[in-house]
């Protein structure tokens, strides 16, 4: 296996994580809304204040994401 070969592959592995803790953020934020009736109006202050932490982490993680993926296909291209 090629430096490259393994560096595409820990790329691919890291990706993978990041989707895992992704979707884990993303069902806690289901969560989290269902346990207000559906919607954010009816949240307590702490309620929207944890629900604006999530959405920041799962915003993060799909930047993320991203990267990794442009990452993943520009390197496609060039070989």
């Amino acid at each position: 296996m090629t430096d490259n070969q393994k560096s595409d592959l820990d790329k691919v592995q890291m990706y993978r994580t990041i989707v895992l803790q992704y979707e884990a953020v993303d069902a806690e934020i289901d969560a989290l809304i269902m346990a207000y009736g559906g919607g954010s109006e009816k949240m307590t202050d702490e309620g929207r204040a944890r629900y604006r932490e999530l959405a920041n982490r799962r915003d993060e993680l799909l930047n993320e994401m991203r990267l990794l993926e442009k990452q993943l296909l520009d390197d496609d291209t060039e070989t």
